[in-house]
């Protein structure tokens, strides 16, 4: 088995709660009262956009929620959706540890807006732990695309069998196996340390 040198980590359900996923987007939907079914129309045709980095969420939001008149403002609904993203302290800490063992690559692999992925980064340190963030809103690739991994392997020059892909989603991590990537589908924090480990990653 080859020596693992490059890890790459899921953002939102490995590392932090989802930013603007489907619960997310729930809960936002409830707080304000908006129709659900009039919202995901519109989100479904500029989800991609927004995750590719073609449209900011301001943009985004003028088109799914602010295209009416509205009885709270703009900035409110922005910092409910920003209160959202909670940290997994023990996953990001996990991740730390191995950052500072200085054996590792680590990089992020994330579909998400330029916006959250901003504050994501900023809000729970992760310039400390990742040297590379391959996030959607920056490349235009989204997973499970297999370009977005092809991608990976090509900016950090590892071949895929050095590499672990850490997700929460199977299908994230099909496309990525394809191509010979180590995976780890995370469930628990303590799951992902074994398999790690299973792996010869010291943590």
């Amino acid at each position: 088995m080859a020596q693992i040198t490059a890890i790459f980590w899921d953002v939102g359900g490995v590392l932090a709660t989802n930013a603007w996923d489907r619960k997310q987007r729930e809960k936002a939907l409830a707080q304000y009262g908006l129709d659900a079914l009039e919202f995901q129309d519109r989100h479904e045709m500029l989800v991609s956009s927004l995750e590719r980095g073609k449209i900011g969420f301001d943009e985004y939001l003028d088109h799914t929620i602010f295209y009416r008149a509205r009885p709270f403002t703009r900035e409110a609904f922005k910092d409910f959706v920003y209160s959202l993203s909670q940290p997994n302290a023990d996953a990001l800490q996990l991740a730390r540890d191995l950052a500072g063992t200085g054996k590792y690559v680590m990089a992020t692999i994330n579909n998400e807006s330029l916006d959250l992925n901003l504050y994501r980064i900023q809000a729970f340190g992760l310039r400390e732990i990742f040297g590379l963030f391959l996030s959607s809103c920056y490349v235009g690739l989204r997973k499970p695309e297999e370009g977005i991994y092809r991608l990976a392997l090509d900016v950090t020059q590892k071949a895929p069998e050095e590499c672990c892909f850490i997700d929460d989603r199977a299908l994230n991590l099909e496309s990525a196996r394809r191509l010979t990537i180590n995976t780890i589908q995370m469930q628990s924090v303590e799951q992902l340390r074994s398999q790690l480990q299973a792996l010869g990653v010291s943590v």
